[in-house]
């Protein structure tokens, strides 16, 4: 990205399915090797599964829930001062929390062994939407990292 605060962010499409930009965004996350078409299926077979295990009537508004659950507020980082390396805890932009909180559920569903991808995608979703599971436990610990070092927050700028 510029430093000059010049560049501007791509405009990505709807998914064809939902007509979701979140959606959207969370297939090209997935995609490997260009392979979209792949990706999509995964995707939308893992949110047909998970709409049926949590009993949601609009499969897309679960995934939305689901991927707000995820979301950290905090986040912790390294400033140094004065020869001194601090941890010190900052906000994180709306973009960014949406992007982690992705990242971190896809991450988790790839490492469930013994299970295809959709299938772990969608089980790593229904552990989302109930506030648990390895997503959620990220999250807390980013957040409880932030909580720990909040005597350095006035090192913030």
């Amino acid at each position: 990205m510029s430093r000059r605060r010049r560049a501007t962010k791509r405009v990505i499409d709807p998914d064809p399915v939902y007509n979701s930009y979140v959606l959207a965004k969370f297939i090209n996350k997935i995609m490997y090797s260009g392979k979209k078409s792949t990706a999509r299926t995964i995707v939308y077979n893992a949110i047909e599964t998970f709409a049926k295990k949590v009993k949601a009537e609009d499969p897309l508004a679960a995934f939305e829930q689901a991927i707000e659950n995820a979301k950290p507020a905090l986040e912790v980082k390294s400033r140094r001062i004065g020869g001194a390396t601090y941890q010190v805890p900052v906000e994180i932009a709306p973009e960014r929390r949406t992007s982690m909180a992705m990242q971190w559920i896809i991450t988790y569903s790839r490492e469930k062994a013994g299970r295809s991808m959709q299938d772990g995608l969608a089980s790593e979703l229904v552990d989302c939407y109930q506030n648990q599971g390895a997503s959620i436990k990220k999250k807390d610990d980013t957040h409880r990292m932030a909580e720990a070092n909040r005597a350095f927050a006035h090192y913030k700028w």
